[in-house]
């Protein structure tokens, strides 16, 4: 249940109102943004606050790198597909082992039903209820009580119905629906067996048109409603920020495999590189009132909190992917990719697109389900190819629901790991959802009047993005005390907030 929204409290010492939001809500993780109104009552300034910390790059050292795909998955309850997918891309590249064909297309096809599973859970449960219900519904009534009685409970049980069976598939292949034991350096444990493949072609079909119906409802509700439509195009969603995405040899979106695309706020490409070279395009910046770190791109520099062509901030997740590719790689995503370019332009720079690129990337996802399982190489049994190297250095990359993740393991000659450092989709959108929280809280509150409604449409700026604040606090350097410091226009601290 969310809950609801704090009142303004005065902050006497300073002649300054503050309004905590805390904890924010329908996101995965824990945060809390912290809003300061200067004396006419406007947003002076407002922060999004990431208070936990888990030491996953830490604790992993001294452990055999074949034990990552395991560990990592531990990170997150909601993503841990896309972390052990990661790792398992990693362990292919620190034993420099090609896994048989078979093998990639089922990694791809457990991949793919994991990517609509997890959309589904977004637009049905966490941030879709802000359209599907309405961002001044009460609280108590924004979640998916609150969605199956805005659409009806037939179309609530088939949603249910649909998650269900797709997690029931990954457990299936995967071995575990939360914690898979599926990946392998150089393959996978497990295979598709043929009598297992009609009821999984049922299931891709079942979910591909569930996934088109899902399009169908966000078009009627959200699409069709002018205000709905004002909303995600007005001043305080939108940013120009450079984009970045996993794509493939044509340039076509991809989830699973295939070179990181950077497209600048004109939609011109700035780079493409494979996974090992992401030291060479992404850096870190760090504040002392977050646990998170701020990802930049090295070649443009930190240039604090802007966007633009000069700001080194960059996007990843739906928007940012659709921005960064070409076009998509199957013909129906295609068809609704080209619709929303069509009503937003390209490349599109609103946060709040980001809920209608995820619908089009649940079509997508179903379709590859579809294609790979009318491949005859699906129920192949050779499924892996057995490591000879020597381990040294290995980066995998995968676009996780929440946008590209990177994980790069070091070990000594007897695979037991040296060093991780963990890049996460959350990690490198911190930096905009930080940038969307405050533009959203000047956007929308003035003279100090602020309400239930309003407070949820700022928490609306980071929904959009599907944040995992679990994953993207991941390294423990020791101590990090949160501070936050108030100044005045000259600069002067006027009030020193620590946690």
């Amino acid at each position: 249940m969310e809950h609801p929204h704090p009142t303004p409290t005065d902050a006497a010492a300073t002649k300054t109102r503050r309004i905590t939001i805390d904890p924010i809500t329908r996101l995965e993780g824990h945060g809390k943004i912290d809003i300061f109104l200067d004396e006419n009552g406007d947003v002076d300034r407002a922060f999004f606050q990431i208070p936990e910390l888990r030491g996953f790059e830490v604790f992993s050292l001294g452990r055999p790198a074949e034990d990552m795909p395991q560990i990592t998955s531990r990170i997150c309850g909601v993503c841990p597909t896309a972390h052990h997918m990661a790792a398992t891309k990693a362990l292919d590249d620190l034993y420099k082992v090609e896994p048989p064909p078979a093998a990639k297309k089922l990694r791809e096809l457990l991949y793919s039903t994991f990517m609509l599973e997890d959309h589904a859970l977004h637009v049905y449960v966490l941030g879709g209820p802000d359209f599907l219900v309405g961002p001044d519904a009460p609280a108590a009534a924004r979640n998916i009580v609150g969605v199956i009685g805005a659409v009806g409970l037939e179309i609530g049980t088939r949603v249910i119905s649909m998650r269900r069976r797709l997690r029931e598939f990954i457990a299936l292949l995967g071995g575990k629906v939360i914690h898979p034991v599926f990946g392998l350096p150089g393959g996978v444990a497990k295979g598709l067996a043929s009598d297992e493949l009609p009821r999984a072609r049922e299931l891709a079909r079942d979910g591909l048109e569930f996934a088109q119906f899902t399009l169908q409802v966000f078009k009627d509700r959200v699409l069709a409603n002018d205000e709905y439509l004002k909303m995600i195009t007005s001043y305080p969603y939108t940013h120009r920020t450079y984009s970045m995405g996993l794509v493939d040899d044509a340039n076509r979106l991809n989830f699973y495999d295939g070179n990181i695309r950077v497209t600048d706020p004109a939609g011109e490409v700035f780079a493409r590189f494979p996974a090992r070279q992401y030291a060479d395009y992404i850096a870190e910046h760090v504040e002392p009132w977050s646990y998170v770190k701020f990802c930049y791109l090295k070649p443009v520099g930190w240039n604090g909190f802007t966007d633009g062509f000069e700001s080194g901030i960059y996007a990843v997740a739906p928007m940012a992917r659709l921005n960064a590719a070409e076009g998509m790689a199957t013909p129906l995503a295609q068809k609704a990719f080209d619709e929303y370019t069509a009503t937003l332009g390209s490349p599109v720079h609103y946060t709040l697109a980001n809920h209608w690129a995820r619908v089009i990337e649940m079509v997508y996802a179903a379709e590859r389900m579809v294609e790979l399982l009318d491949d005859p190489e699906i129920t192949s049994t050779d499924l892996r190819t057995i490591p000879t190297a020597v381990p040294t250095v290995g980066v995998g990359v995968v676009e996780a629901p929440r946008g590209t993740l990177f994980h790069h393991y070091e070990t000594d000659e007897r695979g037991i790991l040296t060093r991780a450092n963990l890049i996460v989709a959350t990690q490198n959108n911190a930096a905009r959802m930080a940038m969307s929280v405050e533009k959203a809280a000047r956007g929308l509150i003035h003279n100090g009047v602020v309400s239930e409604g309003l407070l949820n449409r700022i928490e609306m700026a980071f929904r959009a993005y599907d944040p995992c604040n679990a994953c993207a606090t991941h390294s423990l350097p020791g101590q990090m005390p949160l501070i936050l410091r108030l100044r005045d226009r000259r600069g002067e601290v006027l009030q020193e907030l620590r946690q």
